[in-house]
């Protein structure tokens, strides 16, 4: 069955708000009426006008703050969402605020050219210049003095695009701008947000993103000929085909990924992160989800740049047992296959989301916010801490591949008698590359439901008996074991090829017997994982290849991780070299730009993981010690 992409456009916000599976629901009757509405055309410093919905309650007296979200989305479909009376903003209605809604400029009912996450402007660059920061400070400033009965106060926040957009105002905040909750914002597109992580291009997502975000209603860039999208990237073959055959030169971004295939001025002066220095100090919640499919690395990196100069402390960090956005459209209580034990989204809305503004916003309560909020899966428990990661209580202690298939806690003291014995191999083929998950593999927002949304937690098992896939566990646990902090990587490897990425995965292997829960019995659910481009090894700017033969330490973060590996489970680990189509193939030729790459150049390679005294690969684990109740 044929399916255009572009056709369904507006399920785009699928990606921020709900699962293909479990749409975002939109609660009937709506809590609009309970508002006076405005729609206005704000005007900006260059002239342009934005759409901009205003929803002030009626009946109340006594001035209110302002909740502002500023979206890519559409403000129409935004507000049947956030209006709903058991909404995302249902504790917001509650409490008593001023809603407003506005699409972001050159997005449905505003003016001006969308321009894909517009780069943050130079300092010095002129009263005129604009971003998105300066479209927030002109609505704010617009805002307070012309919707009745404001206090002046204005908070913002958002998930995805709309947390980048939130982000950005942090940049040069308006004085009314009081306090901020950036959610599951994107950072770095290069570095390891929703386009590419550590230089490894997230094709599927990245293609069909960028297609629905800048093709103009009706016209169809590219359709899936086929149910299982699995097949449909292998076929496009190289990445050279897909302007000639499909985008035709229409998509900018896709454009922008062809030529700047290194990190080079393009995506630093992209990335929010080298502007948040010396900004000044806005109360700032940063959100983010374990298992987001899209943007985990950015609300993490966001905060550890912001702690760097937050002398006022008021710069805090959750993380929940969400996907991208998860704290919004559920109770939070189960995420695909795993039960948290309680209402996890629900608690965090409750508990820390609507204390943290009314604070900030209307001076009630007191403020208990702890410096950091995790969820420990696995033990089901919140935890609080007063750094993140944590400096104390936490100790790195490597986790060693070693013979037969097995993890070890002690380092390899001997050297094998035959080199053969110091490494485990395989080969990694572009022509039958390793699935990200099970198949059929549907398109990121297809209505039938995808499966993009909950893919973080299937069961790796489908992938355990590849040839092309390394599998290591320990024996069964006999107690439990705690991390909290960085889970790094460090695999020691050699290729016959010149180019080669790594996709490390640590998962939590259930006993195989569950009886609470005989769907869970022997399920291998992913706790952290990452790819690694190892051309980028030494420099994101400048690639190099791989000497065949050689073996070289790749050593990258699979980000960070609050879990609990159970007494009776297993800990496993999996090495692999393609993951498609989540990541682009990589001709494992090296060639100066892979998006250019010929067919001739994407070759098999024979991969060998190293686990001898001197080259001892591993996962580091930050392990909780004592372990905490």
């Amino acid at each position: 069955m044929t399916r255009s992409v572009v056709g369904l456009a507006l399920l785009g916000l699928l990606a921020v708000t709900a699962t293909a599976q479990q749409p975002a629901t939109q609660p009937q009757p709506s809590a609009a009426p309970f508002y006076e509405y405005r729609n206005v055309m704000i005007p900006m410093r260059d002239g342009i006008k934005l759409n901009t919905d205003i929803f002030v309650p009626k009946g109340v007296t006594g001035p209110l703050p302002i909740i502002f979200n500023r979206t890519p989305y559409e403000t129409d479909s935004t507000n049947v969402r956030m209006m709903a009376p058991n909404g995302p903003y249902r504790e917001f209605h509650d409490e008593g605020y001023v809603f407003v809604f506005q699409d972001i400029r050159g997005r449905y009912k505003s003016e001006g050219s969308f321009v894909m996450q517009r780069a943050p402007r130079p300092p010095g660059s002129g009263a005129t210049a604009i971003d998105e920061g300066t479209d927030a400070y002109d609505t704010i400033e617009w805002l307070v003095k012309n919707v009745p009965n404001n206090n002046g106060r204005v908070g913002m926040l958002g998930v995805s695009y709309d947390g980048w957009t939130t982000a950005m105002a942090l940049l040069e905040p308006h004085p009314a701008l009081r306090a901020a909750s950036p959610q599951a914002s994107p950072a770095d597109m290069f570095l390891g947000d929703d386009f590419h992580h550590n230089g490894a291009f997230r094709l599927s997502y990245g293609f069909e993103y960028a297609a629905m975000m800048e093709t103009d209603k009706g016209q169809t860039p590219f359709t899936f000929d086929t149910y299982d999208t699995y097949d449909w990237y292998l076929r496009v073959g190289s990445l050279a085909n897909v302007n000639p055959k499909y985008l035709k030169g229409r998509i900018p971004t896709w454009n922008d990924f062809v030529a700047h295939p290194n990190y080079d001025e393009f995506w630093q002066k992209q990335t929010i992160l080298r502007y948040l220095k010396g900004a000044p100090s806005v109360p700032t919640l940063n959100v983010a989800g374990w298992w987001d499919q899209e943007d985990f690395f950015g609300p993490l990196a966001i905060y550890l740049e912001r702690e760097k100069y937050d002398t006022a402390r008021q710069n805090f960090l959750v993380v929940g047992p969400w996907r991208h956005g998860g704290w919004n459209s559920s109770d939070g209580q189960k995420l695909g296959n795993i039960d948290f034990g309680s209402a996890t989204s629900r608690h965090y809305r409750e508990k820390i989301q609507a204390p943290f503004f009314a604070y900030y916003l209307k001076g009630k309560g007191t403020l208990t916010q702890p410096e950091a909020i995790t969820f420990e899966a696995g033990a089901n428990e919140w935890r609080t801490w007063d750094a993140w990661p944590p400096k104390t209580g936490v100790s790195s202690r490597p986790l060693y591949m070693a013979a037969g298939g097995k993890l070890s806690w002690d380092k390899p003291t001997t050297q094998p008698q035959t080199s053969a014995a110091q490494y485990d191999s395989y080969v990694s083929d572009p022509a039958k590359p390793v699935p990200y998950r099970a198949r059929p593999i549907l398109w990121t927002y297809d209505p039938r439901g995808s499966g993009w949304a909950t893919w973080l937690l299937d069961n790796q098992r489908f992938v355990a008996d590849r040839p092309d896939v390394l599998t290591y566990q320990t024996e069964p646990l006999t107690e439990d074991v705690q991390i909290a902090g960085d889970v790094m990587a460090n695999v020691f490897a050699a290729t016959t090829g010149t180019d080669a990425d790594f996709i490390v995965k640590l998962i939590d292997v259930y006993p195989e017997d569950v009886r609470t829960d005989h769907t869970m019995s022997g399920y291998m659910l992913m706790v952290s994982n990452e790819v690694f481009r190892a051309r980028f090894r030494d420099s994101f700017e400048t690639p190099k290849p791989l000497t065949p033969g050689q073996v070289t330490p790749i050593k990258y973060s699979l980000r960070t991780q609050n879990y609990r590996f159970k007494k009776g489970h297993r800990i496993m680990i999996q090495v692999q070299s393609t993951w498609f189509p989540l990541i682009d193939r990589n001709p494992q030729t090296f060639v100066p730009n892979i998006f250019a790459a010929k067919e001739t150049d994407f070759r098999p390679a024979t991969i060998r993981v190293h686990r001898s005294p001197t080259a001892a690969s591993n996962v580091m684990l930050p392990i909780v010690t004592p372990i905490v109740p």
